[in-house]
């Protein structure tokens, strides 16, 4: 029996790790280089290294005969989901539920309150030795949907409390009620989004939502109101959204765009009322300590015979 077991990181600066010795795993380290540690078909669980481009980290998987686990270092699974497909049956595609929720939410709120209170006029007035007084809109007494709420839609749920909002609305697939009160359907969206005065997107990108702020979507926004998307950048119709900002009746912040990155010479860089971040959601200082903290857990679970936490698919 194969005991492979591919990390991005050396695995003694991984803390909790299972002993080798007790576990039987050997620790290989691979984050997207040419050569391979080791032969790919001895590979039991494998972590896909962060930030590499797809190419590169779903090249090994089709020689993964023994594979177990696939754990991904980001929040979606989109990138490697088609791979995946072609595995034998009873792989387990994991995410990495509480790696980026902090960090994502917080950019989120730093988008909202850049967007709402100006920054990006100050920093070119700063430039320009401009002083660009005046009053500016405040989070404070503002409607926010927040669309996508797993565990990302929560954190950022949980940032707006003390921001004295007038009040978050949470959407998911499906509708329920959690501890924090109401969850609506995405179906209830045409009449939910009238009423919003910020939106911001946190859903995964599937089939479902691939292309769902869409000419309709943005239609239904409120004059004035603002698009935040640190989902994913396909989630948007990009022309349909060019189309309501240069109109100026909208504004956006988006941490993700569609193409990404976003190229030399296109018009989302320079449309009015539109602030661009690098998708840098979840690359933060607090990645590292959580990334690793899932890797050990996970593998303890494997060791113990246990399946992993945040199976999203299971090959068949």
């Amino acid at each position: 029996m194969t005991t492979d077991i591919w990390l991005p990181f050396p695995a003694d600066e991984i803390p909790g790790l299972p002993s080798p010795a007790d576990s039987g795993f050997t620790y290989r380290l691979w984050d997207g280089e040419p050569e391979y540690p080791a032969d790919p078909e001895d590979c039991v669980f494998y972590t896909v290294p962060y930030l590499e481009r797809v190419e590169t980290v779903i090249r090994p998987l089709s020689r993964m005969r023994s594979l177990r686990v696939v754990q991904t270092l980001s929040a979606g699974t989109d990138s490697v989901e088609a791979a995946i497909g072609g595995l034998h049956s009873g792989v387990r595609l994991c995410n990495a539920r509480g790696v980026h929720e902090a960090s994502t939410a917080e950019l989120a709120i730093a988008l909202v309150l850049a967007s709402l209170r100006g920054l990006p006029r100050f920093v070119r007035g700063q430039d320009a030795e401009e002083w660009h007084a005046g009053f500016y809109p405040a989070l404070a007494d503002k409607s926010v949907l927040i669309v996508g709420y797993g565990a990302i839609g929560g954190a950022i749920a949980e940032r707006l409390a003390p921001f004295e909002c007038a009040r978050v609305v949470r959407v998911a697939r499906s509708a329920r009620t959690t501890a924090h009160g109401e969850v609506r359907a995405l179906s209830e969206m045409p009449s939910l989004l009238p009423e919003a005065d910020i939106v911001i997107l946190s859903t995964p990108l599937t089939d479902g939502t691939r292309g769902l702020v869409d000419a309709g979507f943005l239609a239904r926004m409120k004059d004035g109101a603002l698009l935040v998307n640190v989902a994913r950048g396909a989630v948007v119709d990009t022309a349909a959204l060019l189309a309501e900002v240069n109109r100026g009746r909208i504004t956006a912040a988006l941490d993700v765009t569609d193409p990404e990155p976003l190229p030399s010479g296109h018009p989302l860089w320079h449309a009015p009322g539109v602030l661009i971040s690098p998708h840098v959601g979840g690359s933060t200082s607090a990645f590292l300590p959580r990334a690793k903290r899932l890797l050990a857990a996970q593998l303890q679970r494997l060791a113990a015979g246990d399946s992993p936490d945040h199976v999203v698919l299971t090959t068949e």
